[in-house]
């Protein structure tokens, strides 16, 4: 986030949950599941897969989800869902007591049209459950705004919010979703504009969006940088610093530093996220979109996404009470893990062993690993899905929080890789958190499709400070052909991100530098240079590309701090960066060149020192 008067709040400890629960009886396979054989749902769609039988114990179909979930269906009035709309979001909307609070929920709509206005506020997921975007309909608003008088008209700190899967038939005209990181929009069919400024056209800094078409004109203003990734627009308009759009009909043309828009024809690989939907029987599955080369445009454009569909009844849904232990169990007996919104301590590592495992969250679920463990592993297997996690950092140091591949895998994933996928890291702001690393991906192949891992630059009281939160890295890829798509990493306080794996590739990165430097003295690489680069690609890399990447400073304790450069790669026709630049915000410290030695020093007021292309 850019700097602002931060807001501190005083929620209280974090609730430690006690209470087991075990893992229902006997397996049972759905319908749709014979022989271990899964039936493909893509339009047109007549083979099945085979995907070895399960293991898992039965569950149920039409699970409970626990009280943090709602589920409105077109029967409810809509007095009744707006009252339950408006009351939540009191709770979630302030800046001051709801950012850092522990407060989760997901809004879950069923197949059909609501007349509803849902303002939505922190640590909240809305989303439609049918199979594609337009089985669920909002006749009016899904809204982010710069909602309370302490934002003075900014929208810097609207953080951890999300909508999917539904269709927006704006009241004005034109939806607005005015966010910072950590906000996703996701398979929207927006029947009209799309507004990712304040009201107020104060600074906003996001932000993400995917899988979503516009009608009409997509208008960003006043927000920094923004990332679309396989949607569609009727146009767009703004750009201040960073917009980057891949496989975006309707985007604007290429034309970065004036105007600051890098644009790709198409996403050299995406698959979209998994999602819970409702089907015909009124039994919940969840749907898993299939792997895509050179995208352009929503999955659901000519159809239904194509993909296969898994029953509910091959999910352990995880809620309160829920352990690290019962965690483990679930995974050790072939479940998947279907995660509700609440916060879980994890007295020992989550491990997931099992290829094609899903690990779905809604509603910002929270895992706090405590006693420095590492809060989960994923083995190096295939096609393991990770979405809509938050990973927040203990008080006793973790290793790393996620950490996908043991050290030195090897396997090739091309075909199937693993997905992480609006997965957060946070160090810091609620708890006094420290994690050596949040991610390191040693598998191959993998996927990293919008994450923010952010090391707290403002939070409760002594729970931020140089020496308090401490967090050294962000993401660490010792992955070959690991591709990052929306990568957003701010404040570590040495190389935020470190790419050590052949034929990696990034499209859009956006990253502040810590804040809280004390002195230079503190603050110098093992190369002998001022600072840390906020990217560094490793000294044996041969091959890279990356586009769209903007790196900023704001060294407010101690301004006369410099960083060398922000981006650290070796000087080989085969490592390519694309559209780079640096920023100091209100000129606080300097970043002396963009790349190497390339790029000029960072220009007083808030200007910034562009680099088109590198080498």
């Amino acid at each position: 986030m850019t700097p602002s008067q931060h807001s501190r709040n005083t929620s209280g400890s974090r609730r430690r949950r006690s209470r087991r629960r075990t893992v229902l009886g006997a397996c049972a396979i759905a319908t749709t599941l014979v022989g271990g054989t899964l039936t493909a749902l893509a339009a047109g769609a007549s083979a099945a897969h085979t995907i070895g039988a399960s293991m898992c114990p039965a569950q149920s179909d039409t699970p409970n989800f626990g009280p943090n979930v709602h589920i409105f269906d077109p029967s409810m009035s809509s007095a009744t869902i707006q009252a339950q709309l408006d009351a939540q979001f009191a709770r979630m909307k302030d800046t001051a007591t709801a950012q850092f609070s522990e407060n989760r929920v997901a809004d879950l709509f069923k197949p059909g049209a609501y007349k509803v206005e849902d303002n939505v506020g922190y640590y909240t997921s809305v989303a439609g459950l049918g199979q594609n975007p337009d089985d669920v309909t909002i006749n009016g608003n899904v809204t982010v705004d710069a909602f309370n008088a302490s934002d003075h008209g900014q929208a810097l700190q609207n953080f951890w919010r999300s909508a999917e899967n539904m269709a927006i038939k704006p009241s004005s005209g034109s939806d607005r979703w005015a966010v910072a990181q950590a906000a996703p929009f996701r398979r929207i069919d927006v029947h009209g504009g799309l507004q990712l400024y304040p009201a107020s056209f104060g600074y906003a800094s996001g932000g993400y969006i995917a899988d979503t078409k516009v009608s009409g004109q997509a208008s960003s203003v006043s927000q920094q940088q923004w990332y679309t990734r396989d949607s569609s627009l009727g146009s767009w308009a703004g750009g201040v610093w960073n917009m980057v759009f891949s496989g975006t009909p309707g985007a604007p043309a290429n034309t970065f530093p004036k105007p600051p828009e890098t644009t790709l024809a198409t996403t050299p690989v995406s698959r979209d996220v998994p999602y819970l939907y409702v089907d015909g029987t009124g039994k919940y599955r969840v749907f898993l979109p299939s792997l895509r080369t050179n995208a352009s445009g929503p999955s659901w454009a000519k159809g239904s996404t194509p993909g296969t569909s898994l029953p509910m009844n091959q999910f352990y849904v995880v809620k309160a009470g829920d352990t690290a232990a019962t965690i483990n169990t679930a995974l050790s007996q072939g479940c998947n893990l279907f995660v509700t919104p609440g916060i879980y301590h994890l007295n020992r590592t989550l491990n997931v062993t099992r290829a094609n495992t899903v690990v779905l969250g809604i509603g910002y679920p929270t895992f706090v690993p405590d006693n420095g463990v590492n809060a989960m592993q994923v083995a190096d297997v295939d096609g393991v899905r990770l979405k809509g996690l938050l990973f927040d950092a203990g008080t006793a140091n973790s290793r790393a929080l996620l950490t996908v591949g043991p050290s030195g895998s090897s396997a090739g994933h091309g075909a199937n890789p693993t997905t992480i996928q609006d997965v957060f890291f946070r160090i810091g702001g609620e708890i006094a958190g420290k994690a050596t690393a949040s991610l390191v991906v040693n598998s191959n192949d993998a996927i990293i499709d919008h994450i923010w891992a952010w090391r707290a630059d403002h939070g409760n009281a002594g729970t931020v400070g140089w020496t308090t939160n401490t967090a050294d890295n962000g993401l660490i890829v010792n992955g070959n052909n690991v591709e990052a798509t929306g990568l957003f990493v701010e404040h570590y306080q040495k190389y935020q991100v470190t790419w050590n794996g052949q034929n990696g590739k990034t499209i859009f990165f956006q990253n502040e530098m810590p804040y809280d430097v004390p002195n230079q003295a503190a603050w110098k690489s093992p190369t002998g240079v001022n600072g840390y680069a906020a990217y560094k690609v490793g000294a044996k890399v041969t091959t890279h590309e990356a586009w769209g990447l903007g790196s900023y400073c704001y060294f407010n304790v101690n301004p006369s701090v410099n960083s060398y450069h922000a981006f650290e790669v070796p000087n080989t026709a085969g490592v390519k960066f694309h559209d780079a630049l640096t920023v100091s915000l209100g000129t606080t410290g300097t970043i002396t060149h963009v790349i190497n030695d390339t790029g000029a020093l960072t220009p007083p007021n808030t200007v910034p020192s562009n680099v088109v292309s590198y080498p």
